[in-house]
C-alpha cells in the first residue's frame, strides 16, 4: 500500500556496505486512525444532555388572570416557598380564605396524588405554580417533574402575588 521507493546506488556506494532502507507498512497506521476518529465520534453522539421543553405562555396583565385560567374553579394554585416547603390551593389568591391553604410534600403520596386527584375531577384545570424568592430551584424542578410524571398538559409560572406572599407568611407563623 504505502511503500517507500529506496534509492537506487551504483558502483562504488554499493561496495562500501549500504543497506538497503526498509519499507515500512502503514496500513496498520491507517486502520488506527480511522479507529480513533470513529469512537470519538461516537463518544460525541451518545453524550448529548436530555432536556425537558417548557413552553411559557405570553405574561397576561393582572386583571386578565381569571379569564386566561377560565375562572376562579378551574385553577389550582402551587405556592413554594422556602425548605422546600409546598403549599396548594384551588382558585386564586382574591377570593381565598387562610382555611383553603393546605400544605404538602413532594412525595408520591403528596403532590402527585393532589395533581391525579384534580385531574380526575375536572380536565380543564388549570396549575398556576408560583415560586417565592426564597424557595429553592431544585423545587422548582421537582414540581415540573410531577407535571411531567402526571401527565398534565395545563400549567403556568407565575408570579408570586402580594395576596400569596402574604398567605406564605401567616402559614409561617403558624408552622413555628
Amino acid at each position: 500500500m504505502a511503500h517507500i521507493q529506496p534509492p537506487h546506488f551504483t558502483g562504488r556506494a554499493r561496495r562500501a556496505g549500504r543497506r538497503p532502507a526498509s519499507s515500512p507498512d502503514m496500513t496498520s497506521m491507517v486502520g488506527l486512525g480511522f479507529l480513533l476518529v470513529s469512537f470519538f465520534l461516537m463518544a460525541a453522539d451518545f453524550t448529548k444532555p436530555a432536556v425537558m421543553q417548557l413552553t411559557m405562555p405570553m405574561k397576561p396583565e393582572r386583571e386578565d388572570i381569571g379569564t386566561v385560567c377560565g375562572g376562579n374553579h378551574n385553577a389550582m394554585t402551587l405556592l413554594i416557598d422556602a425548605n422546600d416547603k409546598l403549599y396548594y390551593y384551588p382558585g386564586l389568591a382574591s377570593v381565598l380564605s387562610k382555611a383553603d391553604l393546605r400544605q404538602t410534600d413532594f412525595s408520591a403520596e403528596g403532590l402527585r396524588q393532589v395533581l391525579l386527584e384534580n385531574k380526575r375531577n375536572s380536565n380543564d384545570v388549570v396549575f398556576l405554580i408560583k415560586p417565592s424568592n426564597k424557595s429553592s430551584y431544585q423545587a422548582l424542578v421537582n414540581v415540573l417533574d410531577e407535571m411531567n410524571i402526571t401527565d398534565t398538559k395545563k400549567y403556568a409560572l407565575v408570579d408570586l402575588t402580594a395576596e400569596d406572599q402574604r398567605l406564605l407568611d401567616c402559614a409561617n407563623q403558624v408552622n413555628l
